[in-house]
């Protein structure tokens, strides 16, 4: 990723930029026309992983223009190694002003963009190593049990936690139903992994900007999961967002929900690292076990899930939205 601008890249900047001279070295490029870029390539084995970026920034684009960089170009070149260029941010730390704005335009902008073709995303993302095929479902609880899903199996092949292993798949079987079967909820568009190190200020403006996505259409609450467990986001933030986007009904279920969405990613850096994430998984499922028979079964007669998965019975995976 960093180094000098090969004649290749070269290439690939002239057809944005019409100066055609350039100075600096990967990631930030500028251009005598004075645009700043900012430029990267990656490894074949990394191609995927750089289309499930680029179209991310695309879709939070099309929702909350200027929220995040501008993608102008991505794709492979002749050496098979993928290449992406956005416009280059000078970024500084999460103010709390511009926490306050980040929620509201999260709020009122990016969680509102919904889909037409249900639960998931068009290509597979990736959460920092961590793959997910992504596809459509026609429910939350289903797609969000394959995500969860996915992680219990990487979990499982990596071998030494047979014991969380099985606490996840009881979660999987008994808590997202019981959690998430319910929900009346629309597919809005997420930025997937919104910690404070995907987050900043632009120096220039001083406006807020999220970078580094793994985005997919789901339930917004979720995406505010991570940002509460590495922390950086000041309180006001969390409820600046519920203001200009209320909690999900039945709001006495919030906290359990919080729960879960957290653990996801408690998993996930159990893949990544192992350690004490799995303690911290282990002990969070544990005890949304404990809480939900506590809870008792969900009331009949509502057909919610029925209606959701209606809406979303035959998406058609050539379409975006």
């Amino acid at each position: 990723m960093y180094g000098a601008l090969t004649f290749a890249l070269k290439q690939e900047l002239d057809k944005i930029d019409t100066a055609k001279e350039y100075s600096g070295n990967l990631p930030k490029i500028q251009s005598k026309s004075g645009r700043s870029y900012f430029v990267k390539q990656g490894s074949p084995a990394e191609q995927e992983q750089y289309v499930g970026e680029a179209e991310s920034l695309k879709a939070i684009q099309r929702a909350a223009p200027g929220l995040a960089p501008e993608v102008y170009a991505y794709g492979t070149l002749q050496d098979g190694k993928p290449y992406f260029i956005s416009e280059y941010k000078n970024m500084g730390h999460l103010t709390t002003p511009a926490a306050k704005e980040l929620a509201k335009r999260l709020a009122n902008e990016l969680h509102q963009l919904k889909s037409l073709h249900g639960f998931g995303f068009h290509v597979p993302t990736h959460c920092g190593p961590t793959r997910f095929e992504n596809g459509w479902y026609p429910t939350w609880e289903k797609c969000y049990s394959a995500m969860y899903q996915h992680l219990i199996s990487e979990i499982r092949r990596k071998g030494g936690k047979e014991h969380l292993c099985k606490v996840g798949d009881k979660v999987i079987s008994q808590v997202i139903p019981r959690l998430l079967g319910h929900l009346v909820i629309q597919p809005v568009l997420l930025h997937g992994d919104l910690w404070s190190g995907n987050v900043g200020v632009d120096e220039a403006t001083k406006k807020p900007v999220i970078y580094d996505p793994a985005s997919f259409y789901g339930h917004n609450e979720s995406d505010l999961a991570i940002a509460r467990i590495f922390g950086g986001f000041p309180q006001t933030f969390f409820d600046t967002y519920f203001e200009n986007n209320p909690k999900t009904e039945p709001v006495d279920e919030f906290d359990l929900r919080a729960e879960l969405y957290e653990a996801f990613h408690y998993l996930n850096h159990t893949v990544i690292f192992g350690g004490h994430y799995a303690r911290h998984a282990e002990t969070k499922l544990t005890g949304l076990l404990e809480a939900i028979e506590r809870l008792g079964p969900v009331k009949q007669g509502n057909g919610e899930d029925k209606e959701q998965a209606a809406l979303f019975e035959a998406p058609d995976p050539t379409k975006v939205n």
